[in-house]
């Protein structure tokens, strides 16, 4: 049931109009990587991935983007034995900044000259889009992690009223 909630939450949220690169989907992969079990927390962000551009349109960078998200799911699956509100905030950052790198590495090799000068422009002309990056990985994952989180502990407390109650 959590991998379908993400599947489409992800979906929707890169379907509906927002500011450029301010989406749960990074937060969405992170989650994954932790809370999902067996494959899913590499298939449940890719299946979220493959739905919106399949909507939206295929792209050539779609590799490099894809890429980023098993990445930032591997980051979920150490953070998964590592987890504590510093981690989540630390690997939020490291998986903003995974995006960056490597999306945009994809565009350097795609629309920019093949020379440091180029690479150099590529980045650069990235900077502005990456703060919506940040703050919504960031955002996003504070509040994926405190929702479940409590539901988790709600859930366990009840059970344990439950059983008391017995």
């Amino acid at each position: 049931m959590l991998a379908l909630i993400i599947i489409v939450f992800g979906f929707l949220s890169r379907i509906v109009v927002h500011t450029p690169n301010f989406s749960p989907v990074l937060s969405l992969s992170l989650f994954a990587g932790v809370y999902l079990k067996g494959r899913q927390p590499f298939w449940v962000p890719l299946a979220l991935m493959a739905l919106g551009d399949a909507f939206l349109g295929f792209h050539p960078i779609f590799i490099y983007t894809w890429g980023s998200i098993l990445m930032i799911s591997l980051t979920g699956l150490w953070l998964k034995t590592h987890k504590n509100w510093t981690n989540i905030l630390l690997t939020s950052l490291l998986s903003s900044i995974i995006f960056f790198v490597v999306t945009n590495f994809g565009d350097f090799l795609i629309l920019y000259p093949h020379t440091m000068a180029g690479l150099q422009h590529c980045y650069i002309a990235a900077i502005p889009f990456y703060r919506s990056t940040l703050v919504s990985t960031c955002g996003y994952s504070l509040v994926l992690f405190s929702l479940w989180e409590f539901i988790i502990l709600r859930r366990e407390n009840s059970i344990s009223t439950k059983e008391s109650t017995v």
